[in-house]
């Protein structure tokens, strides 16, 4: 039975768009596709919080957008890295995995306790 997406944690959002984007230029929608299908429809970005943190990014200087055209052939934002976006990135990728690593550690039984 398929489970139902997780909600995101706080402070996630920016790190998965900006990963996202390292990939290729991408717009709105092509990204919250792009997370739900490499994390096999685990995570699920709601629209309205996509949208805002493209335009908070985008004031940061993160990222760029640029009007192109879909593959539908509709007018569409393209988002993309800016060299600041992607030392962002790199600074959020390394704290994300130091607090996975740690969190996993305390998930993990202690020796000879059980599961």
């Amino acid at each position: 039975m398929p489970r139902e997406p997780l909600d995101l944690m706080q402070g996630t959002l920016d790190v998965l768009v900006l990963r996202t984007l390292a990939w290729e230029p991408n717009h709105g929608y092509g990204i919250s596709k792009w997370i739900r299908e490499r994390t096999e429809g685990v995570l699920a970005v709601q629209d309205a919080a996509l949208y805002q943190a493209l335009r908070r990014m985008e004031k940061r200087g993160w990222i760029e957008a640029e009007w192109g055209l879909s593959d539908t052939g509709r007018r569409a934002r393209y988002y993309s890295l800016t060299s600041e976006g992607r030392r962002r990135l790199q600074q959020e990728a390394s704290t994300w995995r130091r607090y996975a690593a740690a969190v996993f550690k305390v998930l993990e039984p202690a020796p000879g306790e059980a599961r």
